[in-house]
């Protein structure tokens, strides 16, 4: 009996071993089942909704080149290197040659939203700042062609990962045959991965002692790039094999390669990555994708395998070494010839000079361009719709405007704290209002404090032409003649207070013609005038004009009490620059998305809130300031002919100096102060101007001609008797009255023969 019970005893046993065997299995299976549900969720996730966050991308507007254009040798020279343009042979596209003022110049042809700009070369020369014999040696002729635009910044998602997405149809073949041919020659018959890759790899890893061949697939790098960590483990390396398998079931090889051609690791540009060939094109070869040659293609599928330690700008040799290497595996592919292959194996790198698609090159000015795009658009949306934004920025005067800041700061006399001085200046097209340019510091590069945005300092007597505007807008009662008084006096207030206002250099004139008293800048006059019309009024003028409420009512504001910062003065003068109209500033041409579709177009607007004629005398006094007055310093530099207008401001100690002023093309102001509100011992003409004037003296452009507006006539006066005159007598000048409102009465000459016989006769009868 108990020889016939063991037998049965191990039977159970067994059949109870299995037992758990088959169930711990089966729970395996279904935790199998449940993980690959779950992985099968985050890959189609991923896959069917926004594969990519792409950052915008803002631009510069475009250098429009034809016959006549003002540019100079140095700004073309400059627009070129910004937009990625190398010395060569002047026919590779993205090339120029340059023998001395001419050039030769192979365009790249650009998408702009208005229209296809096709690829050209011109041939121009450069006189006086200008362009001549503008001519185009291929392509499509015409009489004007734009380059395209330089990229001057980027909005970036938070991951700081950039890229420029590229359909497979986009991508040359040549590249596509080379990168399987390199890193996946399976990859059209696998199934995501590649047991005898693996196999081979580790045979290969085993018999040299370390890592020197991988084995996972084109899709298995697109997984642990776009879902995992690089995290060296089992269980990272078994969820990249299921979801690979996962991936190949769900999509075509093609939708993954083009997935893979956009994603991939590429290398680094500061803080933020290049992904993708696309991206990786621009921003080591100035060239889109479709441009590149083969011994270029050949060096961006070699980085695959190591993008930092293969960087050709900081290891160019071994760059050098792994791109022949790749190009021999393209000729043993068949895809060259090993003839093709020799030949670019001799080729130099031809990275770019720079490279493109930096780190936002302006940062205060881009800094204005997100607050007014804040105004239509989401951040999240800015980050990774792909969005193209087109500015008014023009990068040969932002280079002004810049080295004119850096250049003058250190020459303002200032004593021993020179390094303490602060300066903002803003550059509008005048008859625009379009931002070409804006320095927020003394350092342009630096990304902090904006102050040509931030910076509410008060603008001192920069408010005077809107009080003397105001005033004239009532022809019954003021002209450009009138006398004011320069003579000081004493408010009383209600409370007990009192003040007393005093001209800068502390002096009095007693009755000075008005258009002096605006050219001179002196303070009595202008809150004498003030006080009369009424400050009410003013501030009605300055609020349509731009000034936001609410304003100071007490009579200080008639002397500048009221903060304003330089880009919201540039607001207020556009609309004395442009004969009353007032019109918003604008940093945005168009706003499109990444398929070139028109999302936002921010056209002029324009809103008439002066009196033309007003506005008109106000402009001839300013004129005045800049030939006679507190801004004539500024002809020491410039040529006289060159016709401004302007207006000096200074505040107390002079903690702000101000100058705002414009040209018959360009409106500016600066400002220079300390960022504490600490004393300058500078005025608006020793302090603001110099910088102004430096911006001035280095662009071409025309001088101010005022159109005369209907109502407006020109009379030859004597200001200081206050009647009409003759040309050529002493104490003559012509000057614009609103109709009806010049002088009834006539004097006739007290200078030269014809005077001396009028006063000899008029003596006789008195």
């Amino acid at each position: 009996m108990s020889k016939s019970r063991r037998p049965r005893k191990k039977t159970s046993r067994s059949s109870r071993l299995w037992r758990v065997l088959f169930r711990l299995a089966l729970i395996g299976l279904v935790l199998l089942a449940g993980w690959m549900v779950y992985l099968d969720a985050q890959v189609t996730s991923r896959f069917e909704g926004r594969r990519f966050e792409v950052p915008s991308r803002v631009y510069a507007r475009p250098l429009e080149l034809y016959d006549g254009a003002a540019v100079s040798v140095s700004g073309l020279q400059r627009e070129l290197s910004l937009a990625g343009y190398r010395k060569g042979d002047g026919v590779d596209p993205g090339s120029y040659r340059r023998n001395g003022s001419r050039f030769v110049i192979s365009t790249r042809g650009f998408e702009f939203p208005d229209g296809d700009e096709p690829r050209r070369r011109l041939s121009l020369s450069i006189s006086g700042d200008r362009i001549r014999g503008f001519s185009v040696l291929a392509g499509p002729d015409t009489a004007i062609t734009r380059l395209e635009p330089a990229q001057i910044a980027g909005i970036y998602p938070a991951h700081r990962e950039d890229r420029v997405l590229v359909q497979l149809d986009e991508v040359p073949p040549a590249l596509v045959a080379g990168l399987l041919a390199v890193e996946d020659r399976g990859f059209y018959d696998h199934f995501g991965v590649a047991p005898l890759s693996i196999a081979r790899a580790m045979i290969a890893n085993i018999r040299a002692g370390r890592i020197v061949q991988g084995g996972s697939t084109l899709t298995q790098q697109l997984v642990k790039n776009f879902f995992l960590t690089r995290d060296q483990t089992l269980v990272r390396k078994a969820n990249e094999a299921l979801m690979s398998v996962l991936l190949e079931w769900h999509y075509s090889k093609d939708d993954i390669l083009e997935t893979y051609l956009n994603e991939v690791y590429l290398g680094q540009a500061g803080r933020r990555s290049i992904h993708g060939f696309g991206l990786a094109s621009q921003f080591f070869f100035g060239e889109p994708l479709r441009d590149l040659d083969v011994h270029q293609m050949a060096l961006l599928i070699g980085m695959v395998k190591g993008p930092s330690y293969y960087n050709p700008r900081r290891h160019p040799e071994r760059a050098t070494e792994r791109r022949n290497l790749v190009l021999d595996e393209m000729a043993e592919a068949g895809i060259l010839s090993a003839q093709a292959a020799q030949q670019a194996s001799r080729q130099p790198l031809e990275l770019s000079a720079r490279p493109s698609f930096t780190d936002n090159r302006y940062p205060a000015y881009i800094d204005l361009v997100r607050r007014h795009l804040s105004r239509d658009y989401r951040q999240e949306d800015l980050q990774s719709e792909g969005l193209r934004i087109f500015t008014t920025l023009d990068p040969a005067i932002q280079d002004t405007a810049e080295n004119a800041v850096r250049d003058t700061l250190p020459k303002l006399g200032y004593g021993n704290n020179r390094e303490e001085l602060e300066s903002a200046l803003v550059v509008t097209a005048k008859d625009s209002g379009e931002v070409l340019a804006l320095v927020g510091g003394r350092d342009p590069d630096f990304a902090g404090f904006n102050r040509a945005v931030d910076a509410q300092r008060p603008i001192g007597s920069l408010v005077k032409p809107f009080i003397y505007l105001t005033a004239l807008a009532d022809p019954d009662r003021y002209t450009l003649i009138s006398p004011v008084m320069d003579k000081s006096f004493r408010l009383e207030f209600d409370d007990g207070r009192s003040w007393q206002p005093a001209n800068f250099d502390r002096e009095e004139r007693g009755e000075v013609p008005l258009h002096r008293a605006l050219a001179h800048s002196y303070n009595l006059p202008a809150v004498r005038v003030g006080l009369d019309i009424g400050i009410p009024t003013v501030q009605e003028t300055l609020t349509s004009f731009g000034a936001e409420q609410p304003l100071s009512d007490y009579p200080a504001m008639l002397l500048g009490a009221l903060s304003l910062s330089p880009v919201k003065v540039a607001q207020l003068y556009q609309g004395l620059a442009t004969s009353g109209f007032n019109m918003p500033l604008r940093t945005i041409r168009e706003v499109t998305d990444a398929a070139n579709e028109p999302l936002s177009r921010y056209s002029l607007e324009v809103e008439q809130v002066a009196d033309p004629a007003a506005v008109h005398l106000v402009q001839y006094a300013m004129q005045e300031i800049m030939r006679e007055g507190t801004g004539k310093s500024a002809y020491r530099t410039l040529p006289r002919e060159l016709s401004l207008a302007g207006k000096t401001g200074t505040t107390d100690d002079g903690r702000d100096a101000w100058f705002a002023g414009f040209s018959g093309d360009l409106l500016a102001v600066a400002w220079v102060g300390r960022d504490d509100n600490g004393p300058t011992r500078l005025t608006g003409a020793s302090g603001a101007l110099p910088v102004w004037t430096a911006f001035m003296a280095n662009m071409p452009q025309h001088g101010f001609s005022p159109v005369v507006p209907d109502g407006v006539g020109y009379h030859w006066v004597n200001d200081q008797a206050r009647a009409l005159t003759s040309e050529g007598c002493d104490n003559a000048r012509l000057m614009p009255f609103i109709a009806g409102s010049e002088p009834e009465r006539h004097t006739g000459c007290r200078g030269g023969l014809g005077g001396q016989i009028q006063n000899w006769f008029e003596g006789l009868f008195r």
